[in-house]
């Protein structure tokens, strides 16, 4: 399953077929009914970025989304969210994370052992209470930010709710960009067996990432610098000296 991961994040267009040819040159004994059973453990298919694990409910309301076209040019001006798979030396964990548009901080983040929204509310509620709320919050149609648990913190807070639109990836571009960045440089580089490793591994990483990481598309500066600069403009009423948002790296 980290083998699918991990070439799953270079080559997302891979089915179960493809998937496991690649693998059996790598020495594996593996058969396409054997992988399209792990990919759908892992909440994984090919063509769409978008997994499984994201799947939407029928009965759910289904938001527009809101972004195409907009200028992002401040802190908390947009958050967006989303849940990847994260291996471990025995079984797997899921990881949900918020991170701010403008400046690419990672607001909030939980690991869990299952799929259920509780994790997902419970990051949402402390990024809201750390940061203040955002102006438009964009997911994609996923049932934990569609269920009634997750919009009802949305509304209370009277955030404009957004979504992505099918199999679109790059709606939620940034967000997909940290995950390749996570497993790359800590989840592929360390076999955590146990949840507490998981747990230290990936919080040691993510302060790493927001104070310490240079981000070429943010001109080599922090995304804790871009926020904090972000959050004086705003109080000054002053353009903030941050570079546009047309980056693609992170």
């Amino acid at each position: 399953m980290r083998r699918i991961d991990e070439q799953y994040m270079r080559t997302p267009f891979y089915g179960a077929r493809r998937m496991a040819a690649v693998l059996r040159r790598q020495g594996y004994v593996v058969d396409r009914k054997h992988i399209r059973r792990l990919m759908q453990i892992m909440g994984i298919e090919a063509i769409y970025r978008k997994p499984n694990l994201s799947r939407r409910h029928p009965q759910h309301k289904i938001y527009p989304y809101l972004l195409r076209n907009v200028t992002v040019d401040r802190v908390n001006q947009v958050w967006s969210c989303d849940i990847t798979y994260i291996p471990m030396k025995h079984g797997f964990l899921y990881l949900f994370a918020i991170v701010d548009w403008f400046s690419r901080k990672i607001l909030a983040r939980r690991l869990s052992i299952t799929l259920d929204a509780d994790f997902c509310v419970e990051a949402l509620e402390e990024a809201l209470a750390k940061y203040g709320k955002p102006e438009i919050f964009n997911s994609d149609q996923g049932v934990q930010f569609t269920c009634e648990a997750f919009i009802g913190v949305l509304e209370r807070e009277g955030i404009a709710i957004s979504m992505d639109g099918r199999g679109r990836c790059l709606d939620n571009i940034f967000i997909e960009r940290f995950w390749k960045s996570l497993k790359y440089e800590e989840v592929y580089l360390h076999a955590y067996e146990t949840i507490p490793q998981a747990v230290a591994g990936i919080t040691r990483w993510v302060t790493f990432y927001n104070t310490e990481r240079l981000h070429q598309s943010l001109k080599y500066q922090t995304p804790d610098e871009i926020y904090a600069a972000g959050l004086a403009t705003a109080s000054s009423n002053l353009t903030p000296a941050a570079p546009a948002l047309s980056g693609m790296d992170i």
